[in-house]
């Protein structure tokens, strides 16, 4: 059974961004954990100024279970994982970040599901979480789900957790997802709740490595995804428009 002739069962996206210290541990991490089925991990440098995407290729090492691609776009986390999506063939494809916020509780919990739904969220807001951040991060994470409850009419608690999401309806929305930067998540949750998709938010862990590390996201960046949640709004009506042809479950 080779990775050419068969569908992988989870394609893993990692932007990487300035990652030399965290990625290749965290590699080795995934290997060491995935011992059933066939996974692709799927590896997009965008834009670093340190040794990240050579990291990424001494690191990219196969084994029985996982194939590894280690690719390069546009800087942007939007961008990298918009560039990941075109280039998976899983099943399922799981967006997630270059340090494993989460460990591997957010895959433990979908897998926990009866059955999985079109989208699963590993939730920073779901209330089994344990994922403390300190006073500042949980306001601004409060003020952005307010401020998208208000625009957009989300009703998802956390649209900047992991996405672990059916394979066929994002690779058939992908380039409909067109922020380069930390909105590209939102844009892919906003368009499963304008078509109605089965959208299920489940608990996770954060790491001790996380809790502790400071936020990469700027000021600047927090007022670009304000000012950005007025352009997904304009995108709702194209959203609920597409037709999605596939058996992504609702």
């Amino acid at each position: 059974m080779t990775f050419e002739k068969t569908m992988p069962d989870l394609t893993v996206v990692i932007p990487v961004y300035n990652s030399g210290r965290v990625l290749a541990p965290a590699l080795q991490q995934w290997r060491s954990y995935l011992k059933d089925g066939l996974t692709e991990i799927i590896v997009v440098e965008n834009g670093s100024t340190d040794a990240s995407y050579q990291t990424a290729l001494d690191n990219a090492v196969d084994t029985p279970n996982v194939h590894f691609k280690v690719l390069q776009s546009e800087k942007g986390m939007g961008n990298a994982l918009r560039c990941g999506i075109a280039a998976s063939t899983g099943r399922r494809l799981l967006l997630t970040a270059d340090d494993l916020p989460f460990g591997f509780t957010d895959l433990e919990s979908a897998h926990a599901l009866p059955d999985l739904p079109a989208l699963v969220i590993g939730s920073k807001a779901h209330p089994d979480s344990q994922a403390g951040r300190g006073a500042l991060r949980s306001l601004s994470t409060t003020g952005f789900k307010l401020a998208r409850r208000i625009v957009l009419g989300s009703r998802v608690g956390d649209s900047q957790g992991t996405i672990n999401v059916d394979g066929e309806w994002i690779r058939q929305m992908y380039e409909k997802f067109d922020d380069p930067g930390f909105l590209f998540s939102t844009q892919i949750v906003l368009a499963a709740e304008v078509q109605k998709l089965t959208i299920v938010e489940v608990p996770v862990t954060l790491t001790v490595v996380q809790s502790e590390k400071q936020t990469s996201v700027r000021p600047k960046d927090v007022l670009k995804m304000g000012l950005g949640l007025g352009r997904l709004r304009r995108q709702r009506r194209d959203f609920s428009q597409i037709s999605y042809k596939g058996t992504a479950v609702r």
